[in-house]
């Protein structure tokens, strides 16, 4: 992230340990007051467990990795949003699954464009 001199922080739900983020400053929302704000809402089950999300499984299964169960709130929907320093809303993004994330090139060419 420091190739555009860009601040970065985490927002999560649940407190997360300085070796799961350790380059990043975080907010823990346990509220979810934030995601509320920024429309992130609960998943379905079909946002879940749709084809995109069992094929990004599989792709992993046969790479090797487990699927670990998650300690987490599965169904709390996750995003990014991108605010600049006078607190504007540049990008806005709302997954649509666990596998719905946009690359940080897409991220990247928004804070290019000022």
């Amino acid at each position: 992230m420091e190739r555009l001199g860009m601040k970065v922080m985490v927002i999560t739900f649940e407190q997360p340990s300085r070796e799961t983020i350790p380059q990043f400053s975080y907010y823990c929302d346990i509220d979810r007051q934030l995601y509320r704000y920024f429309g992130m809402l609960q998943a379905g089950f079909w946002d879940l467990w749709g084809p995109r999300t069992l094929l990004a499984y599989l792709q992993l299964l046969l790479k090797g990795r487990k699927i670990l169960p998650s300690a987490a709130d599965i169904h709390q929907r996750g995003g990014n949003v991108l605010l600049d320093p006078q607190g504007r809303v540049r990008f806005h993004h709302i997954g649509s699954g666990p596998v719905d994330r946009p690359d940080l090139e897409s991220i990247f060419r928004v804070v290019e464009k000022g």
